[in-house]
């Protein structure tokens, strides 16, 4: 008899699974409440969806049964147009998680290292650790900015070849200042920034048209958030000239659905109408922020996502977290170094707010 599980790589066998957000269903079943009663605050996700032309484009896919274009060429160029980037320098993904992935099968060798600041997304360490990767963390200042000195320090020590960074950062919302990319882009190795959230930020946020004049710079974005997209799994990439080509050699050769290459497609045409529910969510944003504010144990942090960060003050927040699982309303809790005592909240319909916000005034002092 053979012990497979003794044939499975060892860097696997001692890692620590991904811990995913649910879905409705599931949480329906637990809570003991149907789906359409629950409040989601805890993923990130547009509340509103996907648009109806979406959904009737879904409907009438014609070749469901034909393998996709292999290069997403109709999406790259949708994207090239509407970015302003050359269509050369585009690479789609399912979700920008896929392209993370293959940005680390690129560069890592066994053994060599990432560099990381959390607190920030988990897929960054999640998917050095698939790889065989190492893990560099320089942990983020008090106010989640980034320690600069740490960081030129760790890369002068450990030969990161890969520095991860979101903007806005997850679960903060806070922006990567440009002068702080340019100190990092002058450092020795790639800086990936993930710009998942950047459509609820402020005007001119985004590096994305940057990247394909820069050596060591690539620009990640994904459907998921403001095209309401996230089930559908639908990302890009923008990077240099240099990488196009082995990109290609080793990303998988369907790995964007006709399903959702149209989708995306389709959302990219009405624009205008998702720039109208992005600035709907930013006034709600703001709307709930002004109100966490009023919430004497509760220490909002100001974001440019499409969730809002607070410190739990006073009392335990996994407690919290739980108390409000109950009444229907979801929230993140991080049990992570710096996030123990904080809750994440998405935000969603005005009718979401009043409904979180009608709960938490009545927790007594």
């Amino acid at each position: 008899m053979i012990d497979a599980e003794k044939l499975i790589r060892s860097h696997v066998r001692s890692m620590a699974p991904y811990e995913p957000i649910l879905p409705f269903e599931v949480l329906s079943q637990q809570l003991g409440i149907p789906a359409q009663d629950i409040v989601k605050l805890d993923a990130n996700e547009n509340p509103y969806g996907a648009l109806p032309a979406v959904t009737e484009a879904l409907a009438a896919l014609p070749y469901p049964h034909i393998y996709p274009d292999p290069e997403s060429r109709g999406l790259r160029r949708a994207l090239a147009e509407y970015h302003g980037v050359p269509f050369e320098n585009l690479l789609a993904g399912a979700g920008a998680d896929e392209l993370i992935d293959i940005i680390m099968r690129l560069f890592l060798e066994p053994g060599e290292a990432i560099l990381n600041c959390p607190p920030t997304f988990g897929m960054y360490a999640f998917d050095a650790g698939v790889n065989g990767g190492r893990v560099v963390s320089v942990p983020r200042l008090a106010d989640f900015s980034l320690d600069l000195d740490a960081i030129e320090g760790a890369v002068g020590t450990h030969q990161p070849k890969l520095l991860f960074l979101a903007s806005p950062n997850n679960p903060d919302g806070g922006l990567l200042p440009a002068d702080t990319l340019e100190r990092l882009l002058a450092l020795p190795l790639i800086v990936v920034l993930d710009e998942a959230y950047v459509e609820f930020a402020s005007p001119g946020a985004s590096r994305i048209r940057e990247a394909p004049r820069r050596e060591n710079l690539i620009v990640l974005r994904t459907f998921s958030k403001w095209a309401g997209l996230a089930g559908l799994r639908v990302g890009f990439g923008v990077f240099p000239d240099s990488l196009m080509p082995h990109l290609w050699k080793i990303k998988q050769p369907y790995n964007v659905s006709v399903a959702a290459s149209a989708a995306a497609r389709v959302s990219l045409r009405h624009a205008d109408q998702l720039e109208r529910i992005g600035r709907k969510i930013i006034a709600e944003r703001e709307r709930l922020y002004a109100a966490l504010q009023g919430i004497p144990w509760l220490q909002p942090y100001p974001s440019q996502a499409n969730f809002i960060l607070c410190r739990v003050l006073g009392r335990d927040a996994a407690t919290l977290k739980a108390d409000l699982a109950r009444k229907g309303i979801l929230v993140r809790y991080f049990n992570k170094p710096g996030l123990d005592d904080h809750i994440r909240i998405s935000v969603g319909k005005p009718e979401h707010t009043d409904a979180l916000l009608s709960y938490l005034k009545q927790v007594p002092l």
